[in-house]
């Protein structure tokens, strides 16, 4: 007989789609560099060459590709990944540092933008971490020295004096003499996530050292974060940028961790506490604080994500309900699953060879994630701030695969024996198989590989707890515990299920709340209906590609042949 698994929303198989587009940016006319940016509105639409195409787009992609094929199995456009990685490599200076190139259409010069760096050490983390290739820990460890050697260093603060390095140093000496350290946040703040990650990778000893100074700079010293919680929102802190202020708390927030600090983590809960507070429930975040406060980036959305699970994993518990409402709604919707309101050319006729195409480009699209989305729209083009931008961009595209990855990678987690389901989607592992039948039902079928001690079944709050019920299924037998039951709530919004064995069915209910909600976002008012933690419709409706009105709920969950992939060795960020 045919395996059959909900028809519900699957990670893995989002991360498919978002390989097409990974690899769908390729520029096959200009060696394969990825055009960075694109505009699905305009007819036909088009992508775009920028300054970002370099170390950050190409690091973003590899970084995006390997994780997508960890999760998936996917080897679509493996050909042109490895392009991506040979290109990316000739950046590299021999000063450790990646450069950007000139470009006859660009108006940029060829330095070392610090923000790309970012982007680059991500990708050599992935790719080591994949493959154990000497070669990729020689350019790491050298690119780590490189982070390190230009910092400006000072008693108990290392930063960095301006966005850009050149091979000839830093471009102002006089910077560096009095003492600036512009936006701490974009160009050091970001960069402690993947030096901390390299550390605990290979140990590398420089990688540590730059996170203890960042982490040093942007707490004590850098004035991002106010007392309150809330970003700066001047203009030399880029006006409260999200994206930067967000990277820089999922840093703060992972150090902490491995640390084991945990006034860090309440200092990282306090901005990430305000920042949720300037968001939507759902994951729409603003720009920043100022003129690109009505336009979201996914890659801002998937650093409250990786920030939310580190707190989770820190105690904060209450922030995997936080997670799982992002995935499940802003993420995910945010992604280009269908084409019917993109316009594609059939030819290259019109194209500006090596700067913009129109040619397929919403099918080489296909599984991208928008680059500034509206609440309600995958377009945003609102009368306010900047108006209409980008739709796609690469880092985007990115960001969201990464997202993907981050919230696959801790459905299940296992600890001393105990394995915990922390959010109610698809998945397979070598433990248990989660099958979610959410937003339909209220009911997940775990199938156990396994036998182990505790298991730990997170329960949104809105299902209350005395009308839980498991029911175990194994071996002929069958036992039925309530939620209402003492003592089987050992951790705080977790139903506790002890000594499990290998083959059995557990089969957890709960019933499902409804409501709706009113949210504030770009100048308006929206009004937000949910079924548990799904938005299933939401008022006033985009105009482009409206977001979450295309939902159908049925009272019995559809179903479909097919499997969870399972991987042996998952990859670890």
């Amino acid at each position: 007989m045919t395996k059959q698994i909900p028809d519900t929303l699957t990670l893995e198989e989002r991360a498919k789609l978002a390989v097409n587009a990974a690899v769908g940016l390729a520029d096959h006319e200009y060696g394969f560099i990825p055009f960075f940016s694109g505009n699905l509105i305009e007819n036909p639409a088009s992508m775009q060459h920028g300054d970002w195409d370099y170390g950050s787009t190409h690091g973003r992609l590899i970084d995006a590709l390997i994780l997508a094929r960890n999760m998936s199995g996917s080897s679509l456009g493996d050909d042109i990944e490895k392009h991506y990685r040979e290109n990316f490599m000739s950046f590299f200076a021999e000063d450790g540092l990646s450069y950007r190139r000139e470009h006859p259409h660009g108006h940029w010069k060829e330095t070392a933008n610090l923000i790309d760096q970012r982007s680059v050490l991500l990708a050599l983390t992935s790719w080591y971490m994949s493959t154990k290739d000497e070669n990729v820990k020689q350019a790491a460890d050298a690119h780590v020295a490189a982070l390190k050697r230009i910092t400006v260093k000072e008693k108990d603060v290392w930063y960095y004096p301006a966005s850009e390095y050149t091979k000839d140093g830093w471009p102002s000496a006089n910077a560096v003499q009095l003492r600036l350290a512009p936006d701490p946040a974009s160009f050091s703040g970001r960069l402690i996530m993947p030096l901390l990650k390299y550390h605990e990778l290979t140990g590398n000893g420089d990688a540590l050292e730059l996170c203890h100074y960042f982490v040093n700079l942007i707490v004590h010293r850098s004035g991002v974060f106010n007392e309150d919680g809330s970003f700066n929102s001047a203009l030399a802190y880029r006006s409260g940028h999200f994206h930067t202020r967000l990277g820089t708390l999922d840093g703060l927030a992972r150090f902490a961790l491995f640390k084991r600090d945990h006034s860090l983590s309440a200092f990282v809960k306090k901005s990430y506490d305000w920042a949720l507070s300037q968001s939507t429930s759902f994951g729409w975040t603003p720009g920043d604080m100022q003129e690109q406060r009505y336009e979201h980036e996914t890659c801002s959305l998937v650093d409250l994500i990786s920030t939310g699970i580190s707190l989770a994993r820190a105690g904060y518990t209450e922030y995997w309900s936080v997670v799982e409402r992002f995935l499940r709604n802003h993420l995910t919707e945010s992604q280009l699953i269908d084409l019917d309101w993109v316009k594609s050319a059939d030819s290259t006729a019109n194209d500006e060879a090596g700067w913009r195409t129109h040619f397929q480009v919403g099918e080489r699209l296909l599984g991208a994630f928008a680059g500034y989305s509206a609440p309600n729209d995958y377009a945003c083009d609102v009368n306010y701030g900047r108006g209409h931008i980008n739709d796609v961009q690469a880092c985007c595209i990115g960001s969201g695969t990464r997202g993907l990855f981050l919230g696959w990678r801790n459905i299940v987690t296992e600890d001393n024996g105990a394995v915990s389901v922390n959010l109610l989607l698809n998945r397979g592992s070598k433990w248990l198989d989660v099958m979610s039948y959410l937003p339909h039902e209220g009911k997940v079928e775990l199938q156990i590989h396994e036998g182990f001690k505790w298991l730990h079944i997170r329960i949104p709050k809105w299902a209350g707890y005395s009308k839980v019920k498991a029911v175990r299924m194994g071996a002929g037998e069958s036992a039925v515990i309530e939620g209402a039951k003492p003592s089987v709530w050992m951790k705080p919004d977790y139903f506790t299920v002890s000594d499990v064995r290998a083959g059995e069915k557990i089969t957890v209910t709960f019933p499902l709340l409804e409501e709706t909600t009113i949210e504030y976002a770009v100048g308006q008012e929206f009004r937000v209906t949910w079924r548990g933690d799904d938005v299933v419709h939401i008022s006033p409706e985009g105009e482009y590609r409206p977001f979450y009105n295309h939902k159908t709920v049925s009272e019995t969950a559809p179903l479909k042949a097919g499997d969870l992939h399972r991987v042996e060795d998952e990859l670890d960020w």
